[in-house]
């Protein structure tokens, strides 16, 4: 089923965010809108404005970056290989979900991610809570790679697989935080309502 865009707080600047978790998010950045499939990273600047509404990136850097990144070869080149990741962690969570376990090549890549654009942590003030984040401060387009891979070896260490779900309506993926652990569609608003509306018109076709 294609996603309609509409303002909503699952849609920042152009993309969504129903995952629950950055690594899911990342791979939802190629949704099917009704015109298809649809690249919302197709170029460096685009990169930057999702870090940006992802809250991995504050916003006046990130303005510098997306001026500095642009049209660059290096950043060309790197979008390259990060949207090729992104499609291979595709494969990796739909195996996941349907029960198979993550690939050796594939801890072994990501565990060479980590190790070659390491995380730096710092405590942050929010409020009177102090919370230990990533402190982001990227120079190169490479730099990138340290929230994703994080973010993938969060997303395959800490959240139980069954949690981790495709919409049943769309392409999009979640990890299902409800209570009951019932939760079917990436959004009420892009599919639920949707999902429900078919299977009542259905009911009625069937008994005319």
């Amino acid at each position: 089923m294609p996603i309609t865009p509409q303002p909503s707080k699952e849609w920042t600047d152009g993309f969504l965010f129903v995952g629950n978790q950055l690594a899911l998010d990342f791979l939802n950045t190629r949704p099917i809108l009704p015109e298809g499939p649809t690249e919302l990273l197709p170029d460096a600047e685009a990169l930057v404005r999702w870090l940006i509404a992802s809250g991995v990136l504050a916003s006046l850097k990130g303005k510098s970056f997306a001026r500095k990144w642009s049209n660059t070869p290096k950043a060309a080149a790197f979008l390259r290989k990060l949207l090729a990741f992104r499609e291979r962690l595709r494969s990796v969570v739909l195996r996941l979900e349907a029960g198979s376990p993550v690939s050796d090549a594939f801890i072994s890549e990501v565990n060479s991610l980590l190790e070659q654009h390491p995380s730096v942590l710092a405590l942050r003030r929010h409020g009177e809570k102090l919370d230990r984040d990533a402190a982001f401060e990227p120079d190169e387009p490479d730099d990138v790679w340290a929230p994703i891979a994080m973010a993938v070896a969060e997303l395959l260490s800490d959240i139980a697989s069954p949690r981790m779900r495709k919409c049943e309506g769309c392409i999009l993926h979640y990890y299902d935080t409800s209570k009951k652990g019932s939760r079917r569609w990436c959004s009420m608003n892009i599919c639920g309502n949707k999902v429900k509306v078919a299977a009542y018109q259905q009911r009625n076709r069937a008994g005319d």
